[in-house]
């Protein structure tokens, strides 16, 4: 399986302003720069999106590993938060947290533990980031 995405930039750095697309279209032509990278501004940032696409395929994980263990989740919801950091002469993302929350019927918290932590570490975004940034979970049974 293969899908893309793409992106255009016009100008400089700082005054330069950018626009990103994706395959199926649920991104087309999404304004970014610098001002809504590192200055809080408009538009998304490429941390934004990677984000939302961990906080997706971890979610998705989870779910694989609990209807392999014989649970059905009546919900599940997922926040990640990527850290960009400084790093020597440029950046580096030095985190993946992720905080779950998820309604499980059945289910025991040590089951829960135990499949959350399996889907953090085997969800192919997490794989990705494993030897780069540091990745954590926080995740919250509730009845």
């Amino acid at each position: 399986m293969q899908r893309t995405a793409s992106a255009r930039w016009h100008g400089g750095i700082k005054d330069g302003q950018g626009t990103i697309s994706t395959q199926t279209g649920v991104l087309k032509d999404a304004p970014y720069g610098f001002a809504s990278r590192f200055e809080g501004g408009p538009g998304t940032n490429p941390e934004e999106l990677i984000g939302a696409a961990h906080a997706g395929c971890f979610t998705m994980a989870f779910s694989l590993f609990l209807t392999n263990a014989g649970f059905k989740a009546d919900s599940i919801e997922t926040r990640s938060t990527v850290t960009l950091d400084k790093v020597g002469e440029g950046f580096s993302i030095t985190a993946c947290d992720l905080d779950m929350t998820a309604k499980i019927p059945g289910i025991d918290q040590a089951n829960f533990e135990k499949l959350a932590t399996a889907a953090k570490e085997n969800c192919p975004l997490s794989k990705l980031f494993a030897n780069n940034a540091k990745i954590t979970l926080k995740a919250a049974l509730v009845s």
